[in-house]
């Protein structure tokens, strides 16, 4: 018989917090109880280390409806109609089974979305991985990869953006973002709330399993070299069975049945009681005898626990339950009422006759514990000497060949092709553009999403790279014509008990906080993922941002491709000379190293408001943000997109005297490539001015080459289809050993 320490240790829970359930009980917990408390007040439920600092973000706004606090944010986008979104990490499952990983996650995130009312329309992911050319790094990138399209192909959403980035600290650690939106009428939103004393407790969904046992509880830890053999934490998903699930669960509210409506994820069981009864003020006695298992002799501690997927618990008036019974069985779903809703404000859980588990929701969702974890700014020794002088004088050639075979910057069409990003046919803008764009049916208006966020530059400086998240999102939502309106955000780090890690985490929710208020887009919801640390070794801090906005008129949507050969080209913002921060400097010294420029958050607004206001007007042909790789990449990207199906041509003079690898590679942040038909340049130039907008014309669209200039010599002068195949075949060369 194991003692108590060692139980403890086993349940992640520290003395201290034994001692405050035995208080709080009033006696000692049983098996059962202590798994429960274990589960609710992990990291990846109760949020112990980060609830305090997270409780300055902005929440509230006109277009809010729900902000943080339920399963998913809501924001309305007029005509009655409302958006549900959110993001989730699932990071350490992708870990230790690639696959089933990542396809739970996005089965998870699914389940949120539609748990709110919403029929979900798109998914996006952001995928951290170390560098492709480690065999393991590979087989990493290969299972999340088909993990992901699995899931979201066969239940019929389509991953429509996202990111894949790449860096050594996540070898071991990757990073598996998915972001889900939905739809639905903004009189219809349901919430996950355990109402009404004497209704029914329904489980819906797929039989109870021994799978994804402890999956909150090892969430909330650091791994090591033996944690791969975890893989019973890991859930196994069956996206047919969640299609089935999903169109049960959204006819019944469409119905107006449904009192609440949760999913069971993270805890399972355990998580979906507690959290609806404490939300709604209430208690929940359930009977595990009625739960539909799939495996044999289940205990009662594994039925409270398991995270087997595409669960559901859903409270209904008991006159509606031969309704709730008639529509899952025409689904061929499970749907068995399992429970009460009392009025004691307890989680009681028994076994036919046998109580099993006593808890006061009090003090287990009111009372979590909260760690006050000390903060400690780390020596400044990721500062570079003048790394300026001696990049700037690299051959512009040389640097961009090697910028676009990188695998941060050249081109994942292995990753996006194997996602379905067409079905639903509401698809405007896809993989490739700035922010995916979708149309709402019925309507004029789109809605556009994207994810943003780089582990490197908030290595760098986590505040600056918290800011550049926002404004980088803010700005890639702004450049396809729609108005960026609220985030959800994903933020993943090592080990709060890290002093160092909880500075950087600090310092990130500071920048998201300003840049949010600076931006007037309010924060509905998201994740936090600590304990990304295997051996020792943490991941970057990597705040990763999805932000949200809407097009009144989807027919002016914006893409980045160029259009025509005579367009004028132009770059609106300032460039800074400093490679500092920047990919060039990652490649060429094998070290992140100088600061990412700051960000001026009301020149970027200025810029964003710009880019909206020449949309509108119908002048812009092509807008493109520029980000990795500079001015440079993001000429030549606007050039490989070109609208007429193959790649454009560029002729570029540089505008200044300062050195061309400065110029074209240099990571200055509130920068946008735009072309423009030459009849309406003048036009262009008119409300540039009148918004004190620095620009730049610099160029034309052409046919075939990308020429650079500086006075009268070329600094670059490539055939823009041979550049077109590097940037296109490098991932693919790498990932195959090709």
């Amino acid at each position: 018989m194991p003692d108590l320490a060692e139980i403890l240790k086993e349940h992640n829970l520290a003395p201290e917090e034994y001692e405050r359930i035995v208080s709080g009980l009033g006696r000692e917990p049983n098996l059962v109880e202590l798994g429960i408390f274990s589960a609710m007040w992990s990291e990846h439920c109760c949020y112990k280390s980060s609830s305090a600092h997270l409780a300055s973000l902005p929440t509230s706004g006109s277009c809010v409806i729900q902000g943080p606090g339920e399963n998913a944010g809501v924001i309305d986008i007029g005509d009655g109609l409302a958006v549900v979104f959110k993001i989730e990490s699932h990071n350490h499952p992708s870990f230790i089974e690639p696959f089933q990983g990542a396809a739970t996650g996005v089965g998870g995130i699914i389940r949120d979305i539609f748990t709110m009312g919403a029929r979900p329309f798109a998914l996006l992911d952001s995928l951290h991985f170390g560098g492709v050319g480690r065999a393991a790094d590979r087989y990493l990138l290969k299972g999340v990869v088909s993990g992901i399209s699995f899931y979201g192909n066969c239940i019929g959403i389509p991953t429509v953006g996202g990111q894949t980035l790449f860096a050594d600290c996540y070898s071991k650690n990757p990073l598996v973002n998915v972001m889900c939106a939905g739809l639905v009428a903004r009189d219809a939103v349901f919430l996950g709330r355990a109402t009404g004393p004497g209704n029914l407790v329904v489980y819906a969904g797929s039989s109870t399993g021994r799978d994804g046992l402890h999956g909150a509880t090892m969430a909330s830890a650091s791994f090591d070299e033996a944690s791969q053999e975890r893989r019973i934490t890991v859930q196994v998903g069956d996206p047919f069975a969640e299609k089935l699930l999903m169109e049960a669960c959204l006819e019944l509210m469409q119905k107006r049945i449904v009192v609440g409506i949760q999913d069971m994820g993270a805890a399972g069981l355990t998580c979906s009681t507690s959290e609806m009864a404490f939300r709604a003020g209430t208690g929940v006695r359930i009977d595990i005898s009625k739960v539909p298992r799939r495996a044999e002799g289940l205990s009662p501690y594994e039925i409270m626990l398991s995270e087997s997927q595409e669960r559901m618990l859903i409270v209904v008036e008991p006159d509606k339950e031969a309704e709730v019974k008639r529509v899952f069985n025409r689904w061929g779903v499970l749907a068995v009422p399992i429970g009460v809703v009392t009025d004691d404000g307890r989680l009681v859980v028994i076994e036919g006759e046998t109580k099993v588990a006593d808890i006061p929701l009090e003090l287990l969702i009111g009372q979590p514990p909260k760690c006050n974890r000390p903060v400690r700014k780390p020596p400044d020794a990721k500062l570079a000497g003048d790394i300026d002088s001696d990049l700037g004088q690299l051959e512009p050639k040389e640097a961009l060949l090697l910028l676009l075979r990188s695998p941060n910057i050249c081109q994942k069409r292995w990753v996006f092709e194997q996602y379905d990003h067409l079905i639903g046919t509401n698809t405007v803008a896809g993989p490739g553009a700035d922010a995916a764009v979708m149309r709402v049916k019925g309507t004029r208006k789109a809605v556009a999403l994207c994810l943003d966020g780089s582990g490197a530059r908030a290595h760098l400086d986590p505040y600056q790279g918290a800011v550049w998240a926002v404004a980088e999102s803010f700005l890639n939502v702004a450049c396809v014509g729609a108005k960026p309106l609220a985030i959800t955000n994903c933020l993943n780090f090592g080990n709060p008990e890290d002093p160092v890690v909880m500075w950087q985490f600090v310092e990130a929710v500071r920048g998201l906080k300003d840049a949010c208020e600076a931006l007037s887009v309010p924060v509905t919801g998201g994740n936090v993922s600590f304990y990304n640390e295997t051996s020792g070794k943490s991941i970057y801090p990597t705040p990763v941002v999805g932000m949200l906005g809407t097009l009144e008129d989807v027919s002016k949507v914006v893409r980045p491709g160029f259009v025509k050969p005579g367009d004028v080209i132009l770059v609106l913002g300032r460039t800074v000379p400093t490679l500092g921060g920047s990919e060039l400097a990652t490649l060429t010294l094998g070290r992140q190293t100088g600061r990412p420029q700051p960000v001026d958050l009301a020149a970027h607004l200025r810029l964003s408001q710009v880019i909206l206001d020449l949309a509108q007007a119908g002048l812009l042909r092509s807008a493109h943000d520029c980000s990795e790789g500079g001015i440079a990449v993001a000429l030549l990207e606007s050039c490989f997109l070109a609208r007429n199906g193959g790649p454009a041509g560029a002729r570029i003079d540089l505008p200044t005297d300062m050195p061309a690898s400065l110029w074209l590679f240099a990571e200055s942040p509130s920068r946008v490539v735009i072309s423009v038909s030459r009849k309406d340049l003048s036009s262009v130039e008119r409300v540039l001015a009148d918004s004190d907008q620095e620009y730049a014309v610099i160029g034309e669209v052409t046919e075939g080459r990308f020429v650079v200039r500086q006075g009268k010599s070329a600094v670059i002068d490539e055939d823009c289809l041979d550049l077109a195949r590097i940037w296109s075949s490098a991932f693919e060369e790498m990932i195959f050993k090709r």
